[in-house]
């Protein structure tokens, strides 16, 4: 047990680490030795492998939540790992609830990880992936508009129209703060596509706060959407117009 969690305040302090060492279970872990506790295991092939990693806490009892959340019954050892866990992660998949309850945030490059997802050809965070089936978000908290890397959302087909337009409301916020910090961008957003199970999600701007969004099958060709896309917009953009809104009336 001691090999898969580290001890917690209870424990005496080591007295000596010898670097490079294995854990000995005597004292705080450094974030090292979690991660190289916690590492993928390596293939047979040396080839990349798909790893799915499932962590959670629980009380005596059995009781994995507190009021709704987790943090309550979780102690600090919990969080050392739970923070490795997502440093080592492409991308941490995370329910809408939990999301609500917890007050999610966007995951954040560390530089105790750094060099380790470097050398794993991962970029400088992951990204957080929320699955909701009635996409009930709050779209203006940070984890959707200021991530380092952008939060996917996952949702079925039933999803209600008015969240999915909530949705693509979010994409576009967060497109136009990227395109602001792009060198030798206008810093408007022109065209985002994310490529999906099944087909491709593409969102346009098509006049003065207004977007054409289009939801492709996987056999549509994704140059030949854009361009059809751009056509429409020419000609029917101007008609899209959607002027700013206060109190409800048009200003």
């Amino acid at each position: 047990m001691r090999r898969l969690f580290p001890v917690t305040d209870e424990t005496a302090a080591r007295t000596a680490r010898q670097e490079g060492a294995e854990p000995d279970g005597a004292g705080e872990w450094s974030l090292a030795e979690l991660a190289a506790a916690y590492a993928y295991p390596a293939s047979d092939d040396g080839g990349p492998r798909t790893w799915l990693r499932a962590n959670m806490v629980s009380t005596l009892d059995g009781a994995a939540q507190h009021d709704g959340r987790s943090q309550p019954i979780s102690c600090a050892a919990d969080m050392r790992i739970f923070g490795t866990l997502r440093a080592l992660a492409d991308v941490v998949l995370v329910g809408a609830e939990t999301v609500r309850q917890e007050g999610y945030r966007p995951a954040r490059a560390r530089t105790e990880f750094a060099a380790a997802r470097e050398a794993a050809g991962q970029g400088p965070a992951p990204a957080v992936a929320v699955v909701s089936g009635s996409l009930d978000l709050d779209f203006s908290l940070p984890l959707y508009t200021s991530p380092l890397v952008p939060t996917v959302v996952l949702t079925g087909a039933d999803a209600p129209a008015d969240r999915v337009a909530a949705a693509c409301a979010g994409v576009q916020s967060l497109a136009g703060a990227v395109a602001q910090e792009l060198p030798g961008s206008s810093g408007e957003m022109k065209l985002v596509v994310i490529e999906i199970d099944g087909g491709y999600f593409y969102l346009m701007a098509a006049g003065d706060n207004a977007y054409l969004a289009v939801l492709a099958d996987v056999v549509c060709e994704p140059g030949r959407m854009g361009g059809m896309m751009r056509d429409l917009v020419v000609r029917i953009g101007a008609h899209l117009t959607s002027p700013p809104r206060r109190g409800g009336q048009a200003v």
